[in-house]
């Protein structure tokens, strides 16, 4: 199948436009090129979408009082810590021992970990045996799509980043914190210092990052919301999409769960990197000469398949 010039660059400035337009939304922003090439980019068009039809105001912070079906969470946060903890003094929170999470591969460097609950179809079965009580709490409220427990150590941050799925809000709830104003997110530089038993709703396409200065661990429970839609139709597209992304990113606790497909690939393409990486560094260290020539050489390249894909 050929395609025409004139569509090709429809497609472009479709890709174009809606990136940029995730990009300027809020006051914190990625570096402009961090943002064209960063995995967020790729969900700009569709994100456009979801914020057009978003039944809730286009701003960080969302009232946690419109999600009244929420407040069951936020009633049993301490049965819901007490199964945290356990799981936490039997280390079952951790982070992904076969580099299998594509979703937050990146802050595991920082020390995150984290223990899923349930991922958009159903629970994990270790949840379900290991933490029962919390799972039937996320279960029975439909627009959780994804629940887990989450970990920062005391010392920690996370970077600069923004989730690349506008099809769903965030929300936590304070299981185990400092308890004080040095461990805290900033979403989009407005900035929430976690409490136990305290919850919040946020945006979580807006550029934020997370600050623990404290020695003290940080647990939250940490959930996907389904985004509210004024239109029933994009509400479907929105519900179907979200579905196949949950079924594609599939995450284990235990080794005999599955993986989703896009994980397994993360897994592979890491592994892959990795040795590849090393080879390079090696390259560099011997060849220093070379290798600054050829690093704008491959962007040449790369930018004249470019140019003949849509003119040639």
């Amino acid at each position: 199948m050929t395609f025409s010039l004139a569509t090709k660059l429809s497609v472009l400035l479709l890709f174009i436009g809606s990136t940029l337009y995730v990009h300027l939304r809020g006051k914190a922003r990625l570096p402009l090129l961090r943002q064209f090439v960063n995995h967020s980019a790729l969900f700009a068009p569709y994100n456009a979408l979801m914020y057009l039809f978003s039944a809730v105001p286009s701003r960080p912070y969302l009232d946690r009082s419109k999600f009244p079906e929420l407040d069951v969470l936020k009633d049993n946060w301490e049965v819901i810590r007490e199964e945290a903890m356990h799981l936490f003094d039997e280390g079952y929170i951790r982070a992904a021992e076969k580099n299998n999470d594509a979703g937050f591969g990146s802050f595991f460097k920082k020390g995150w970990k984290r223990f899923y609950l349930k991922w958009y179809d159903k629970p994990l079965p270790s949840a379900e045996a290991l933490c029962p009580k919390t799972v039937a709490l996320v279960s029975g409220i439909p627009n959780v799509k994804g629940a887990m427990f989450a970990l920062l150590p005391g010392g920690s941050h996370l970077n600069p980043h923004r989730d690349p799925f506008a099809g769903s809000l965030r929300y936590h709830l304070g299981l185990s914190t400092p308890n004080s104003d040095d461990c805290r997110i900033f979403v989009d530089g407005q900035v929430y210092a976690w409490r136990d038993g305290d919850d919040v709703m946020f945006d979580e396409t807006y550029v934020h990052w997370v600050k623990n200065e404290t020695e003290k661990t940080r647990v939250i429970l940490f959930c996907d919301i389904e985004r509210p839609l004024r239109n029933r139709l994009m509400t479907r597209i929105n519900r179907w999409v979200s579905k196949q992304l949950g079924r594609a990113t599939a995450p284990q606790n235990l080794d005999d769960e599955r993986v989703g497909g896009i994980n397994q690939a993360y897994a592979w393409s890491k592994t892959f990197s990795d040795k590849f990486s090393g080879v390079v560094k090696q390259w560099k260290r011997k060849h220093p000469k070379a290798y600054r020539i050829a690093r704008p050489v491959l962007a040449v390249v790369v930018l004249v398949l470019l140019w003949k894909w849509l003119f040639g």
